[in-house]
């Protein structure tokens, strides 16, 4: 709050400032009552003394309302007012281009668990973005150019156009969710030039509000089942077992659903370092749009194995990376979790046919690594692949082989030295055979624990299975399926998982499913626990399938309470 201004006068004509109006009083309250006059001849002395006492009330008002007005909690022993928990009261999300040049079929799903909170109304919608600014018929990484100016247009002579409500879904939503516990379902946006999706959730649709999108490529040519959960805007992302050799085709989808522009680097780490390329810097995504970036117009050549870091420096997007390696399948690698001493990736199938570990280390310092599997009696290192070691800035890989050996896994990296803890970026990529000699691969990456709640949304008859990772002590965790997008009544189970084990198990499906389903895991006691879900759509003899890391929905937060002090009107 301002304090009150003085002027040195240059005349008895010089009225000072109005206390009220730098007090931020309101300007029709009743004026205090003048005080009695001062003795004759002192000049000045009425109007500067009424200004003092003018100010003197109006500050003895303010003391009183602060003293009246005690905070909403108490202050615990030491002064400080204990924090709450609420809901968090909106949610938002951006999903990828859908198919960027491959012939097949996208959908998105979404949903958001029944909530236990007062949180009420409310809406869940996905929305398109616009058009990518520079159309192309395959991947460029050529920068856009910022959007042109819009036309003057003459103004408007009618009656004012409605507001949109922003917490309500847009006329034009792709999709909207009706309530919690019912996820929605439909199909994204088609061609080569469709445009990322925006997702939304306000009040009561808000809390654990998620969004899947799953493509399913039957041509030879990116033949494979692609899925991802779609992410909160960013400034920073991380991706880990991208490719520019052989049959690789990896792109980066780029999406700003923001109101103002974002500024992109692309930086990328082989076997060698930092791969330096202007190109790749300082790339504009325009608002309300999407661009794709071909890597290999970034690499200067071929790199096997690549760490990709997606530096917003202003703005904020979406950032997904697609990686399609011919006939030998296609997926989203997923964003990993920040670079930490010890990575943990959920999601490792008994049927692995081959395994590559693609690990990045920061310019500090080298990495020295354990690898460690989890099975379903605990942690334990597979034998002929016990350790890894990466140099200072640079990518190292290591080829797993069928490291799961018919059981269901995940694998955890940590320090070998526990004094020497090096925080590292790690992807992995899982391949499963079919007939034919014909597989499909997923990509697994560094993952959070699921916390409170997780959930993923889209489930379907027959084709889910979880892995459940317990990365401490013995964890119980509840399973629920909910009811179907078309009908169904939910499902609950609860399984037991041993220290550091791993249990895989059919998702459990509502009774009468209609639709797809969505699945959320709560930890009940014990862990803490990493999720994955593994979506197996099998076709012309291909296992195509997709894996996605559940993780934490945060629908809470905590809300720090205002201690009293009144001596804040004077600061």
């Amino acid at each position: 709050m301002k304090k009150p201004a003085f002027r040195k006068k240059s005349g008895a004509d010089e009225a000072p400032e109005p206390v009220e109006a730098a007090f931020g009083a309101d300007p029709a309250a009743p004026a205090p009552a003048a005080a009695p006059a001062p003795a004759a001849g002192k000049a000045g002395g009425t109007k500067t003394t009424q200004s003092l006492l003018a100010a003197a009330v109006v500050l003895a008002a303010v003391f009183g309302i602060a003293q009246s007005r005690p905070p909403a909690s108490p202050a615990d022993a030491d002064g400080a007012a204990a924090p709450t928990t609420a809901q968090v009261e909106r949610t938002a999300a951006v999903c990828p281009q859908p198919l960027q040049g491959l012939t097949g079929s996208t959908t998105l799903s979404a949903y958001t668990p029944p909530g236990t909170g007062s949180a009420t109304g409310g809406a869940g919608w996905l929305s398109d973005a616009a058009a990518p600014a520079v159309p192309a018929a395959q991947p460029s990484g050529t920068p856009a150019p910022p959007p042109a100016s819009a036309p003057a247009t003459p103004a408007a002579t009618g009656p004012a156009a409605p507001v949109q409500d922003k917490n309500a879904a847009p006329p034009d939503a792709r999709l909207t969710v009706a309530k919690p516990g019912t996820p929605a379902t439909g199909p994204a946006a088609n061609g080569d030039t469709a445009s990322g999706t925006g997702a939304v959730a306000t009040g009561a649709l808000a809390p654990g509000f998620t969004v899947t999108q799953t493509t399913v490529v039957t041509e030879q040519r990116g033949l494979g089942l692609s899925g991802l959960t779609c992410t909160p805007a960013g400034t920073g992302f991380w991706f880990a077992g991208a490719s520019t050799a052989g049959d690789r085709v990896d792109y980066l989808s780029l999406v700003n659903t923001e109101s103002s522009a974002a500024v992109v680097d692309i930086k990328m780490y082989g076997d060698k370092g930092l791969i330096e390329n202007d190109a790749a810097n300082g790339l504009t995504v325009a608002p309300g749009s999407s661009q794709s970036v071909l890597l290999s117009t970034l690499t200067k050549g071929a790199v096997t194995d690549l760490a990709v870091h997606v530096v917003v420096r202003s703005g904020r997007i979406g950032a997904a990376l697609h990686a399609a390696d011919g006939s030998k399948g296609a997926d989203w690698i997923p964003a990993s979790a920040a670079p930490a001493a010890t990575q943990v990736m959920p999601g490792l199938p008994a049927d692995t046919s081959a395994a590559r570990l693609v690990v990045w280390a920061p310019p500090e310092d080298d990495a020295d690594l354990k690898i460690q599997l989890s099975g379903k009696n605990g942690w334990f290192s597979p034998a002929g692949n016990e350790s890894i070691h990466v140099k200072a800035g640079m990518v190292a890989a290591v080829d797993l082989g069928k490291i799961t050996r018919d059981e269901v896994a995940g694998l955890r990296l940590s320090p070998s030295d526990d004094k020497h803890p090096t925080p590292i970026v790690a992807g992995l990529r899982v391949d499963r055979a079919g007939g034919n000699g014909k597989s499909d691969a997923a990509w697994l990456t560094g993952s959070a624990p699921v916390g409170a709640r997780a959930s993923v949304a889209d489930n379907r008859a027959g084709a889910s299975t979880l892995y459940l990772t317990s990365t401490g002590d013995a964890a119980t965790v509840r399973v629920t399926a909910s009811a179907g997008s078309g009908g169904g009544t939910p499902a609950t189970k609860e399984v037991q998982l041993p220290a550091g084990g791993t249990v895989a198990l059919p998702a459990p499906e509502p009774a009468g499913l209609n639709g797809v389903f969505a699945l959320t895991v709560e930890t009940v006691s014990g862990g803490p626990v990493v999720a994955a879900r593994m979506l197996s759509i099998p076709a012309k003899d291909v296992p195509m399938f997709t894996v996605q890391a559940l993780r934490d929905d945060h629908s809470t937060v905590k809300v720090p309470q205002a201690a009293q002090d009144p001596g804040v009107v004077l600061r």
